[in-house]
This record gives C-alpha cells, structure tokens and sequence, in this order.
C-alpha cells in the first residue's frame, strides 16, 4: 500500500512516540507512582492510542491504490472498533466518574499502546543490513538486549513482593531469555503476578527469538521481507531455499502458537479440581506452564514446581507437560515436517484411488529421521536406566506400575533440557546423576527451543565412528551420505562444550571449593544444556559464580560455534589444495 510523504512523517512520528508510550506503560505497570503522574501518564495513553486511531484511518484515504479486504485490513478494522469502543467506554466513566476516578491498572489502554506500537514499526521495511551485523552477529546482540532489558523489568518494584539485587534479576532473566529454569530466587513467592509474566514473556521471546517476531510482524502487514532478511533468515533456520525461510518462520509461529494453546486447555482439563486455587489462577498456571514446557524453560509458579505436594501425582499433568516439552525439543521444522507427513498418510488412506495423494519419497527428510530415531533411543535409554536405577528410590512413593512407568518416563525425558522435576534431585542414585548428565549434554534437537549438542550431533558422531572401524571412508546412513562440512560442525560443538562446561567448573570450583564436585559439574551441564535441574546447588552459589553459570546459559543457547562464527572474520578460500597428509592420532 503506497501512501503520501506526510502520512510516512506522521508514521515516522508515531513509531518514536509509541515505543515511548510501551516504555512508559511498562514504568507505569511497574512502579508505584504517584495520583498526579498516572493522570499524567493516562491522558498520554489516550493521545497516543487517539492518534494511533487517525494514523490507521490515514493510512486507508491517503493510499493511492484501490482499497483491498485482505488480512491486514480486517485486523485494522478490528482493532480501530475495538480502540473505538475502549475510548468511548472510558470517556462514558470519566463522565459519570469525574477524573478523579481510580486509574491504577487499567490494562486495556495499555494493550492499545502495545498494538498502537506493533502496528505502525511494522509498518515500516525491516532490513537486516548484512553490511552492519552478520546473522549470528545479530542473533546474539538480540539476546543479549533481552537479557539486560529483562533484568531491568524484573527490578521493578511491583515485579517482586520484596527488592532482588541486579545479579539476581540478571541471573533470572538469563535463565528465562535462555529457557534454562535455573533460579536463584523462588519464581513462586519473589515474583508478583506481573513479575511472573515478564518471566513467561522473557521465555517466550528467548525460545523463538526476535527475529522470528519482528520478520512476521513485517511479512503480514507490509505482504514480504528484504531479500537481505530472508537471507539472514535462511541461514538462522537452515532453509533449502531463499523462498522458504518465510514459510519457515510462519510455520514455527502456529506451531509454537497452535501446540501452547492445545496444552494450556488440556493442563487447566487435568487440574481443573486442584484445592485452593480460583479459576483465572488455573487459567494462569495453564498458561504458564504450557508456554514453559514448550519453551523447554522449566520455570514453574509453585516453589517445588511439578514436586509438589498437589501436583507429583498427578499423572495426566506429567504427560501432558512431558509431551508438550518433547514437542518443543523436536525441533520446529522436525515437528512441520512430521505433521505434513502425517497428513500425508491420513489422506492415502481416504483417498486411496486418487493420484494426487500418491506416495511420495522422502517426503519425511532424513533430518527427520535422523532426529526421531536418535530422540526416541535416547528417551527408551533413559526410561530403562531410570527404571533401573530408581525402582525403589525416588519411584518407590508411587505405588501402581504405571505411576511408576510415568514418573520415570518424565525423569527421563525432562534432561533433555526441559528442566520440570518430579522428585528430589537431591535423592537420585549416583548412577541416574550420571545418566542425567550424559542426557543433559545430548540436550533437544536442532531448530529447536531447547540447548545440548543436539540429537543431530550425537548421531553423526556415532555414525562417523562406525564407518571408520568399518573402514569406510564415507558416512551413509537412510541411502544418503552425510556431508563433510555436517561432520567438522558435529565435532566442533562436541569439544566447544566441553571446553565451556571445563571452564565454568573450574572457575565455580575456584571460587567456591567447598561445593561438592559432582553438584558443580551438574550444574554447569545444565547451565550449558539450558536444561534448569540441579542439585539443590543454585541457591549458594556466589555472586562471582552466578555470572559465571549466567555466561554458560547464555553461551550454551546461542551456541560457542555461534559465537566463534559471529567474531571471527570470514576468510576467503583460495583457488587451491595442499598435498594431503594423514596424521597419526593412536
């Protein structure tokens, strides 16, 4: 939609002028202002949502072009009427009321601000500017923005019942920007409700990132991206094809969308009977649980999270939780890609005679393959071990089979960087200790929200060592040859994270030595993983040594081979090759 210069000016104006006003509602929201200043704040919020009304009816009578009934204009018809109504409405209570009326949390006109704000910068061309910033330059500038923007909002007064130190709120903000869950402060009674949901914004923010919002944003209001964006976007999600990283990212956003919806319901269904608990606080732990679980994040409102008393035995929650974080450690074009291939397979079998749901080859991609077949080995490996190794340890409180088969399933499948507990960590038999860390280092997928190496690069690893004791001197598995360049990646991330988790042990271990050893490197595994479980360790540690697993998380979600890429400048390869050597190595 073209439009004239003044509108773009007035765009221009509106786009400063409503980040001011998320700035302001966010202050506002979370400090205890004074009656004169919120008056002061609210008539600012009635201007800005007010212009934000003129500027989207602007839009439609200074476009040269003939007016179209396509998405962006039914979202702009909805939200002008419901703006409409919100002023009228609260125009009609200043009129009964006199402005002397309470003020104080009126969320509406905040969400109009918010709206206010997404509708006129997305209204703008979003370029990545590959000159400036390199994708993996840009993908951990925006993450580490989030983290400090995070720890500011999680200092606010009315984000905590009492005052936390900037370490700590860096720390939490960390962890939640990182879906990590480690915490050095209770989520459940340090955060108020409003903290609580910064914490699941952070979250959610941290497992798709912002590229993914801000791309879409631009895609649905202005109809496509940059070819310079779509570039960065290919590389980030490894699409095949430029033309497929915005198929790629509106993919992630329902099925992330689409799969934290479905759990929400079905976790509010399983405790709709919980005691003590009213309606919106179930809608609300549904809520957030289900956007944690997805997310990998791990962070839970109650102190013992899913260990609790009301909760440890309810076996629907942990399979609904469970799925939902194995879902979300898939892998985002994993789980697009199986579900094209299921419904696939549900419509050869109703249309059995019709050609165009003919079988097609390798319609499910040998990543996928490759993923499945290592999540689904590693899970059965964790269950037997647990099962093992824990019948009549942390199990033995469950008295059926099937409690006991869910409970060890969950324990299994919640390393995998998920970070839910359902036992005492502090009661685990040395030998599942050993089991977890192995499963923490192996993390989720690749694309996906959760951290590790990923399945991807375990298989490649083993899949390398088979073909060189069968003295092959090419890695083949599903009828494909793996690439060399997948392979060098592989084994790279395999001793990068082992040089950071190194690193982190040593320093904590240095700064705190009367940690025991064990607790201290399964916290840097889960630090590293972004998996959030730990040995009852996170609470003691230092404030020294709270930066360093705050590094770790960071460094573990980005990724160390991330961060070597985005640093070291690319060298161009000549036109040549050196004689080839073979060095000895045992």
């Amino acid at each position: 939609m073209r439009v004239t210069l003044p509108y773009r000016l007035l765009n221009k104006f509106m786009i400063v002028i409503s980040f001011v006003g998320v700035a302001v509602a966010l202050v506002d929201s979370g400090f205890a202002l004074s009656i004169w200043l919120q008056q002061l704040f609210h008539i600012f919020y009635l201007t800005l949502v007010l212009l934000g009304f003129a500027a989207t009816v602007g839009r439609y009578l200074q476009s040269d072009t003939p007016l179209v009934v396509n998405k962006v204009a039914i979202f702009d018809l909805i939200t002008s009427v419901m703006i409409f109504i919100l002023l009228m409405v609260h125009f009609t209570d200043v009129v009964r009321a006199g402005y002397s009326m309470a003020i104080d949390g009126f969320i509406a006109i905040k969400i109009a601000v918010l709206v206010t704000f997404i509708r006129e910068i997305s209204d703008n061309d979003f370029n990545l500017n590959r000159a400036f910033l390199r994708p993996g330059q840009f993908f951990i500038l925006s993450f580490l923005s989030v983290v400090l923007v995070g720890s500011l909002l999680l200092m606010m007064p009315k984000a905590t019942t009492q005052p936390i130190s900037f370490i700590d709120a860096l720390f939490t903000a960390t962890s939640a920007v990182c879906v990590t869950g480690l915490i050095v402060v209770d989520t459940a009674t340090r955060f108020t409700t409003f903290g609580q949901v910064i914490i699941i914004g952070l979250i959610q923010i941290g497992g798709l990132g912002i590229l993914t919002f801000v791309t879409y944003f631009s895609y649905f209001f202005k109809g496509g991206v940059s070819y310079e964006t779509q570039l960065s976007i290919g590389e980030m999600t490894y699409a095949r094809r430029i033309g497929d990283a915005v198929t790629t990212l509106k993919s992630i956003l329902y099925v992330t969308f689409g799969v934290e919806a479905l759990a929400a319901i079905l976790i509010y269904i399983s405790i709709y009977d919980l005691p003590g608990m009213s309606a919106s606080e179930k809608v609300f732990f549904a809520g957030f649980h289900a956007i944690s679980a997805f997310c990998n994040a791990g962070f839970s409102t109650f102190s013992a999270g899913l260990y609790d008393d009301s909760l440890r035995f309810n076996y629907p929650l942990q399979l609904i939780v469970s799925t939902t974080f194995l879902f979300g450690g898939m892998g985002f074009i994993i789980v697009v890609n199986l579900l094209r291939y299921l419904r696939h397979g549900a419509q050869r079998l109703l249309y059995r005679d019709s050609q165009r749901y003919a079988y097609q080859p390798w319609l499910l991609s040998i990543n996928s393959r490759i993923t499945l077949v290592t999540s689904g080995a590693l899970l059965l490996i964790g269950l037997i071990g647990v099962m093992i190794f824990e019948y009549h340890g942390i199990l033995a409180e469950h008295s059926s089979f099937y409690g006991k088969m869910i409970t060890g399933l969950f324990t299994a499948a919640t390393p995998r960087t998920a970070g839910f507990n359902i036992a005492d960590m502090d009661a685990l038999a040395f030998p599942t200790i050993m089991l977890t860390i192995f499963l923490m280092w192996i993390g989720a997928s690749p694309n996906s929200t959760g951290g590790g190496i990923k399945t991807s690069t375990l298989a490649i690893a083993i899949l390398n060592t088979l073909s060189i004791a069968r003295g092959q001197t090419k890695v083949e598995v599903f009828r494909r040859e793996i690439s060399d360049i997948s392979i060098r990646r592989a084994f790279s991330i395999m001793w990068l994270s082992l040089l950071v988790i190194g690193l982190g042990v040593t320093l904590i271990s240095y700064d705190q030595p009367e940690l025991e050893l064990i607790k201290v490197i399964f916290e840097c595994f889960s630090a590293y993983s972004t998996v959030g479980l730990s040995l009852n360790l996170t609470a003691d540690l230092s404030t020294f040594n709270k930066l360093v697993v705050s590094v770790i998380m960071f460094v573990g979600r980005v990724g160390m081979l991330t961060i070597f890429i985005a640093l070291i400048k690319n060298k161009h390869q000549g036109n040549y090759r050196y004689p080839t050597e073979e060095i000895t190595i045992n």
